[in-house]
């Protein structure tokens, strides 16, 4: 009698799920040991591959480290993508103030209630913290360059349809940024520990204070 095995996974399949397994056993002990102090061995031993899979994948552990911020910013810049599609698109009908704020409001939960509870953003930006203690001239970071955009462009659409009143879409996308999501960040640093009812409550008092600056009078 022959024994019957499962479903071959693809090689690009498993590759990936190799490729992942080695940046969440990285990202865990980096930010618990540092980055300086973790080996590729105790990498690979961690996430259950050989040392050669290791540097197969990512070369060093330099390209380790940049591939975890890497991971980072393409989930953020993923997830802006979906709460802006979800809440303040085109067709989303927004016409009046009110209306706007509350799709601020859900996009700016939706945002926060999933990047918060995440241990891999945290872990991202934690790292990058440490790294800026132990080399204050790096440059190394998880980029918020395209959600910042995206945002602004949004902000930019909305004051075109004559909504808000903001000279500096930049600096207002800056302005929304920090009065929600900085904000909770500060308020709730442990991802494992999160209240996501205090999470929605600061978005929703950051959008409404966000309005206020730069609604345009009714």
């Amino acid at each position: 009698m022959t024994q019957e095995s499962g479903p071959v996974k693809p090689v690009r399949e498993r590759s990936a799920v190799k490729r992942r397994a080695i940046l969440d056993a990285a990202r865990e002990l980096f930010v618990r040991q540092g980055v300086d102090r973790v080996s590729m061995d105790a990498v690979a031993a961690h996430a259950k591959v050989s040392k050669a899979t290791v540097y197969d994948y990512f070369g060093d552990k330099r390209r380790l480290f940049l591939a975890i911020l890497a991971a980072a910013t393409e989930s953020l810049n993923a997830l802006t993508e979906r709460a802006i599609a979800a809440h303040l698109a085109d067709d989303a009908e927004i016409t009046t103030r009110d209306r706007l704020e509350e799709a601020f409001i859900g996009f700016s939960v939706e945002l926060g209630t999933t990047m918060i509870a995440s241990a891999e953003y945290a872990a991202a930006f934690a790292l990058v913290a440490q790294q800026r203690w132990h080399s204050p001239g790096t440059s190394d970071e998880v980029s918020t360059r395209a959600p910042q955009a995206a945002l602004a462009e949004r902000i930019a659409h909305f004051a075109e349809a004559g909504l808000l009143e903001a000279s500096d879409v930049t600096m207002a996308a800056a302005h929304l940024a920090a009065l929600t999501i900085l904000l909770a960040y500060d308020d709730q640093p442990n991802a494992a520990n999160v209240d996501l009812g205090r999470i929605r409550h600061i978005m929703t008092e950051g959008v409404r204070t966000f309005m206020r600056a730069y609604a345009k009078p009714q």
